[in-house]
C-alpha cells in the first residue's frame, strides 16, 4: 500500500511519495521487501498514485515487484488502494510500504488464521487498539486506550477470509462508501463475517512513521528542513 500523498510528512514528501523516504540511508519500502524476501515470499504488488512514475524507476531495481496504479488516491481513503488490488487477496499479507520493518521475523508466512501483528501496551495509545480473549480479536477502538493491543499495518489473509475481503470491499466501495480505512471494512462494516487473530510482536519489530516530526526523531539529518504549515 503505497498510494498516498503523505501530507503529515512534508516537506520530505514535497517531492517524493513517501515510501519512498529514506531513513538513515534506507528506504521505508525497501525494508518492506526485503523482509518479505528474506522469509522467501515472492509475489509482491505495490499498489501507488501519488508520483507513482517514482516507483516505476524504482521497481526497475526490485525483481519480483508488480505496481498496481490506483487511480483513486487523491480522492478516496486507503480502501480505493485495496479495491484496486483486490484479485490478489486470499494466502496474502497486506502491509504499508511506508513503514520499517526491523526485524524481518514479523513478516513470517506461515500462518493459519486471518490477523494482524500488534504490540501489547499498558500505556495511553492514540493508535488503533484491539481487545482479544484467547489470541481472537472481540473488539477494537480507532481513537486508541489502554491496556490493550495496539495494531500494526501487518496483517495476514487465508484464502477464504481474503475472498470475503474482495466481496467486502466491492460492496462497500462500489456502494460508495470511499473515504474509510480498508481496515474498516472487516473490523467495523462485517465484523461478525471474520474472527481476526493477534500475531504478538515488539515494539521495536516496526516503527511506523506519521508524520515530520517523528522522521525527524529517528533520522536528525532531515532536522534542516523546515516542515510546512
Amino acid at each position: 500500500m503505497a498510494a498516498g500523498i503523505g501530507q503529515r510528512m512534508r516537506p520530505a514528501t514535497s517531492t517524493v511519495p513517501k515510501p519512498l523516504i529514506k531513513v538513515n540511508g534506507v528506504r521505508m519500502i525497501d525494508s518492506v521487501v526485503d523482509a518479505l524476501q528474506f522469509n522467501g515470499i515472492r509475489s509482491i504488488y505495490v499498489v501507488t498514485g501519488y508520483l507513482k512514475e517514482q516507483f516505476e524507476d524504482w521497481a526497475k531495481h526490485r525483481p519480483g515487484v508488480r505496481l498496481i496504479e490506483n487511480p483513486y488516491y487523491d480522492s478516496c481513503n486507503n480502501i480505493s488502494s485495496l479495491y484496486m488490488a483486490r484479485e490478489y487477496l486470499g494466502d496474502c499479507m497486506i502491509l504499508d510500504g511506508d513503514q520499517l520493518i526491523l526485524n524481518p521475523a514479523v513478516l513470517d508466512p506461515r500462518f493459519t488464521r486471518s490477523g494482524y501483528s500488534a504490540v501489547w501496551t499498558e500505556e495511553e495509545t492514540e493508535e488503533w487498539l484491539m481487545q482479544a480473549e484467547d489470541g481472537i480479536v472481540t473488539s477494537c477502538s480507532r481513537t486508541g486506550g489502554k491496556r490493550g493491543w495496539q495494531l500494526y499495518s501487518v496483517s495476514r489473509w487465508t484464502k477464504e477470509d481474503g475472498e470475503k475481503l474482495r466481496r467486502h470491499l466491492e460492496q462497500e466501495f462500489e456502494g460508495g462508501n470511499r473515504q474509510i480505512y480498508w481496515d474498516d471494512v472487516a473490523m467495523f462494516c462485517h465484523p461478525e463475517d471474520y474472527e481476526l487473530g493477534v500475531y504478538p510482536m515488539q515494539k521495536d519489530d516496526v516503527k511506523e512513521i506519521d508524520s515530520f516530526e517523528e522522521l525527524i526523531q529517528l533520522d536528525p539529518t532531515y532536522s534542516k528542513e523546515e516542515p510546512e504549515q
